[in-house]
């Protein structure tokens, strides 16, 4: 990373303080996926402090075409509205089931499953490996899926497609590969 100071009197260091005399800049600041993925609602978690009574997060996944199967990339928090946060159970409900969905890889246990249908429009900083979500699970790494770092709603549901319609567990692995790319000739 980069710390810039500012050369006033008053530009002493203070630990956790939020001034601009002192600015750090991280590579992960300026780092986004070049493209928005749109991922499928599979499952959720109950919300807690100011969400408790609705969704907390989304469990997100993407259409994997080999399996003919939902495999898990992230749980979704970031980037809804108040609007958002009113709308989805009643956007979520209908497809509300008492457990995992057949055709749903995941390793994660949620507290609320959901029939894949609804999709999302999400932007993240960067995908990374992980051993809790199943997308291209032991194909880049043995014991390691893909998952999205820092996921955010964009606000756009995407109606106009159907869940196999998603993006897909391939195009999550060509995005992967192309961002480590970037990385080594950035280097």
């Amino acid at each position: 990373g980069l710390v810039a100071k500012s050369i006033s009197d008053e530009s002493i260091y203070r630990a956790g303080a939020r001034e601009f005399l002192w600015i750090k800049f991280k590579r992960d600041y300026q780092m986004e996926l070049s493209d928005t993925v749109d991922l499928v609602v599979v499952g959720a978690f109950a919300g807690h402090g100011l969400r408790t009574g609705t969704y907390g997060a989304l469990l997100m996944a993407a259409y994997d075409e080999e399996k003919d199967a939902f495999v898990t990339v992230c749980k979704l928090g970031s980037g809804f509205t108040e609007d958002h946060l009113k709308q989805l159970p009643k956007i979520l409900d209908p497809y509300k089931i008492n457990h995992r969905h057949p055709r749903v890889i995941s390793n994660i246990e949620a507290d609320f499953w959901f029939s894949p249908y609804v999709v999302l429009e999400l932007i993240g900083a960067e995908l990374t490996l992980s051993p809790s979500h199943t997308c291209c699970m032991d194909v880049v790494e043995k014991g390691s899926g893909i998952s999205m770092r820092f996921p955010r709603f964009t606000g756009r549901f995407r109606t106009d497609k159907k869940p196999d319609e998603a993006t897909t567990a391939k195009e999550i692995l060509e995005l992967y590969r192309s961002q480590k790319k970037k990385l080594i000739t950035e280097s």
